[in-house]
């Protein structure tokens, strides 16, 4: 089978299809390796979508979303243990309880651009213009937030009022980066860092804030996703596949971007944003 149909011919119409093992597993792979890399999961899998010449069952990006998803919350399982003990407590002093504080208000901005912007912005997922002009956005954040502007400055806390300030801007920047092309993590990190928050804490608050904001995406779309072409065996590659991938890519990220920041993924980014908007002309 013909995996990338598109390569034969410019031809970008988009049709549903019935999926096979092979899809499911390419699928998968991207998904887990962009969902946590600063380069637009949904952009890459509509890119995917788009050269398959064929659209995948809405409950499938679920499946997909669910392993990636699973993979956070496995990652940071000491973290999510921390907060959900300083809840039960009650311990207003802890660092834990700071952390999922700055997380519910984090999600506030998010789940408000979320669900006034979803139509829109979904819109724009098989738009191979629209991907390519925000890819390009996103390369050119994510430039400026590893310039350094605050060279010789103090590094920022995420605690007390500097800290919700933060939280809060890094949730509008959460509830944008539903913009097929605009990356959750790059648009978070990225914003985090020109705050002057230190890279490794700024990693690790964007992929916990993830997680309500994931549980709460797939929740919404859920209602509207009819299981047709799902067999079992799809349901499990999809969910261990992009589980696997994505833990992988997780740690990646806490080891590269802390050393090196998000400019390397900024020129991928202007490459294919680049051939997108090419492409899109040439239809």
């Amino acid at each position: 089978m013909q995996i990338f149909p598109l390569l034969n011919g410019l031809n970008f119409s988009v049709d549903e299809m019935p999926l096979n093992l092979i899809d499911a597993i390419v699928l998968a792979i991207i998904q887990g390796i962009t969902e946590w890399l600063p380069i637009s999961s949904s952009a890459h899998l509509g890119l995917a979508q788009i050269f398959m010449n064929a659209q995948t069952p809405l409950i499938f990006d679920l499946l997909l979303h669910a392993g990636t998803l699973a993979s956070a919350i496995l990652y940071f399982r000491k973290e999510i243990a921390g907060m959900a003990l300083a809840l039960l407590k009650f311990d207003r002093k802890s660092e834990y309880f700071n952390l999922f504080s700055l997380i519910v208000l984090a999600s506030i901005p998010t789940a408000i651009i979320g669900f006034a912007f979803h139509d829109y912005f979904a819109s724009m997922f098989f738009s191979l213009f629209w991907i390519g002009i925000t890819l390009m956005i996103n390369a050119a954040f994510m430039q400026i937030s590893s310039m350094d502007f605050g060279k010789g400055k103090e590094i920022i806390e995420l605690k007390g009022k500097s800290g919700a300030i933060i939280a809060i801007l890094m949730g509008i920047a959460q509830g944008i980066s539903i913009s097929p092309g605009i990356s959750r993590s790059g648009a978070t990190i990225g914003t985090a860092i020109l705050m002057k928050v230190d890279r490794s804490k700024a990693l690790t608050f964007s992929f916990l804030m993830s997680i309500p904001a994931i549980i709460g995406a797939t929740i919404f779309e859920w209602k509207g996703a009819p299981v047709t072409g799902i067999g079992l065996d799809l349901i499990i590659v999809s969910i261990v596949v992009s589980g696997i991938v994505g833990y992988i890519s997780i740690d990646f990220m806490m080891k590269y971007v802390r050393k090196k920041g998000l400019a390397p993924f900024a020129y991928y980014c202007w490459i294919v944003g680049t051939i997108s908007l090419a492409l899109s002309f040439m239809n």
